[in-house]
C-alpha cells in the first residue's frame, strides 16, 4: 500500500469563489444549449423545418460531442490542470453557440450544435473534480447544490432572453451588422448569447487549480489508466448502473421539455414569449430555492447519521418529478399546466443536486473526472438523444404535430415507469456499494 502525502483543504473564501466562477460558466451553458428551444417556431419557418428535425438538433447534434468526448476530457481531467480545460471549453462552446446565429439550413445548424457539445463536455468533470479536491464530503452537498442550480438559472435566463428577442421580433424585421449584413432576430440571438462567453474563458486563465487529494492506491483503480474508470463501473455495476438509471429519467424528461414553449402555443393558444416570460420567472425563483433547500437538507441528514441522505432525497425527488411532468400538459388550463412544470422543477433540482452529491460518495478520489464524465456521458447519451427525439417523433408520426403536448406527456411515461417500480432494488445496490465505500 502506497498513500500520498495529504494536502489541506483550500480555505474556505477560495473554494466558494472557485465554485461561484464554476456556476457562472454552468448556467453560460445552459442558456446557449437551451436558446435553441424558445426559438423553434422561427427557425422552423425560416429553415423549413418539422418537430422531428428540431427534435434532431436539440437532441443528437449536441449530445453526439457532448456524451462522447465527456469520457476522454474526464482522463484528461485527473492528469492535467482542469481550469485550463475548463477555459478552452467555454471557448469552443461561446463561439459555436455564435455560429449557430449564421446557419443557412439544417445541416449548417447541426455542425454548429455539435460543437457547442464537444465544448460543453469539458467543463463538468472537471467541476466536480475540482469540488471534491475543495471539500470534506461532509460538507459537500452545499456547494454541488449551488453548482447544480445552473440547471435552473441557465434554463430559466434562457427563457427570458428568447422571450425578449421574441418580443423584439414583432417590432423589427431583423437587423444589420457589420460583414454580416441582414440578420433574423432569432439568428441575433444566438450571437448575444454565445460571444460573451469568451470573456469568461480568459477569466478562467487564472483561477487557482486545486491541490488534488491523495488517495490509497489499495482502494481504487490507479489513475494512470484510461480505463481506470469504467473497470470500477462494472466491478460495482448494481449500484451504478440504478443510480445512472434514475438520473437518466430525469435528462430525458428535462430536455423532452425543450417543446414546451411550441405545445404551450399549439394546446393553449400561448405566444412563445408569454410562455418564455413565465417560465423563465418561474425557473429562476422555484430552481434556485429547491437546490439550496436539498443541498442544506443532505448535509444536515448526514451529520444526524443518514449517510444515505442524498439517495433518500433522490427517489423522493423521483416521483414528484414523474409524477407532475406526465400530468402538466395534459391539464385542462395554461395555469394548471405550469403548477405542475413548477412541481416538476422541484422534482428535477432535487434529483439533479442529489444524483451528483450520491455518486461522489460512492466514487474515489483517483478516477473521480473519469467517472464523472462516464456519468454525464450516459445520462446526456439518453437524455438527449431520446428526450427531445423521441417527442419530435411521437408528435409527427404518431400523435400528429397538432398534439404535440401529447408527446411530451407519454416521454415520462415511457421511460420512467420502470424505474420507478425499480427504485427499492436499487437502493439496496446502492447502499452495499456506499458501505463499502466507508468502510474503506
Amino acid at each position: 500500500m502506497t498513500t500520498q502525502t495529504e494536502q489541506p483543504w483550500p480555505q474556505s473564501r477560495a473554494a466558494w469563489s472557485m465554485v461561484v466562477l464554476l456556476t457562472i460558466a454552468y448556467v453560460f451553458s445552459f442558456v446557449d444549449r437551451g436558446i435553441l428551444g424558445l426559438l423553434i417556431e422561427p427557425i422552423k419557418a425560416d429553415l423549413n423545418l418539422k418537430d422531428e428535425d428540431l427534435g434532431y438538433l436539440i437532441g443528437p447534434a449536441f449530445a453526439l460531442f457532448y456524451a462522447t468526448m465527456g469520457l476522454p476530457l474526464g482522463w484528461l481531467a485527473d492528469r492535467r490542470r482542469r481550469t485550463w480545460i475548463v477555459a478552452a471549453g467555454i471557448a469552443l462552446w461561446s463561439a459555436a453557440t455564435a455560429a449557430s446565429g449564421l446557419a443557412r439550413g439544417f445541416w449548417h445548424l447541426f455542425l454548429a450544435r455539435m460543437g457547442v457539445g464537444v465544448g460543453e463536455a469539458a467543463l463538468s468533470p472537471c467541476a466536480m473534480s475540482m469540488i471534491g479536491d475543495s471539500f470534506p464530503p461532509e460538507r459537500r452537498g452545499k456547494p454541488v447544490a449551488v453548482y447544480s442550480a445552473a440547471l435552473s438559472l441557465g434554463s430559466g435566463i434562457a427563457s427570458l432572453i428568447g422571450a425578449i428577442v421574441l418580443t423584439w421580433a414583432k417590432t423589427s424585421e431583423g437587423i444589420e451588422l457589420p460583414l454580416l449584413g441582414a440578420i433574423k432576430p432569432w439568428q441575433f440571438a444566438f450571437l448575444v448569447v454565445g460571444l460573451p462567453g469568451i470573456l469568461l474563458a480568459v477569466a478562467f486563465l487564472f483561477v487557482p487549480e486545486p491541490a488534488r487529494r491523495s488517495v490509497e492506491t489499495r482502494t481504487a483503480p490507479a489513475a494512470g489508466g484510461f480505463s481506470g474508470g469504467i473497470s470500477h463501473v462494472k466491478k460495482h455495476a448494481g449500484a451504478f448502473i440504478g443510480l445512472f438509471s434514475l438520473i437518466c429519467v430525469m435528462t430525458i424528461i428535462a430536455y423532452s421539455h425543450g417543446f414546451n414553449p411550441s405545445a404551450f402555443a399549439r394546446k393553449f393558444g400561448w405566444l412563445p414569449r408569454d410562455y418564455a416570460w413565465i417560465n423563465g420567472l418561474m425557473t429562476l425563483t422555484i430552481g434556485p430555492i429547491t437546490v439550496a433547500l436539498v443541498g442544506t437538507m443532505c448535509d444536515r441528514w448526514r451529520k444526524a447519521g443518514q449517510h444515505d441522505a442524498p439517495f433518500r432525497l433522490l427517489w423522493i425527488g423521483f416521483v414528484l418529478m414523474l409524477l407532475s411532468s406526465i400530468a402538466a400538459l395534459m391539464m385542462p388550463t395554461a395555469l394548471t399546466a405550469f403548477v405542475m412544470l413548477g412541481l416538476g422543477t422541484v422534482g428535477i433540482g432535487t434529483v439533479s443536486v442529489t444524483g451528483m452529491v450520491s455518486l461522489l460518495d460512492i466514487t474515489p478520489a483517483a478516477i473521480r473526472g473519469q467517472v464523472v464524465a462516464l456519468y454525464y456521458m450516459v445520462i446526456s447519451i439518453t437524455g438527449l438523444g431520446l428526450g427531445p427525439t423521441s417527442v419530435g417523433w411521437l408528435s409527427t408520426r404518431v400523435f400528429g404535430e397538432a398534439n404535440l403536448h401529447l408527446a411530451i406527456s407519454a416521454v415520462p411515461l415511457i421511460y420512467g415507469l420502470v424505474p420507478l417500480l425499480l427504485i427499492p432494488a436499487i437502493r439496496r445496490y446502492y447502499l452495499t456499494e456506499l458501505e463499502r465505500t466507508r468502510a474503506l
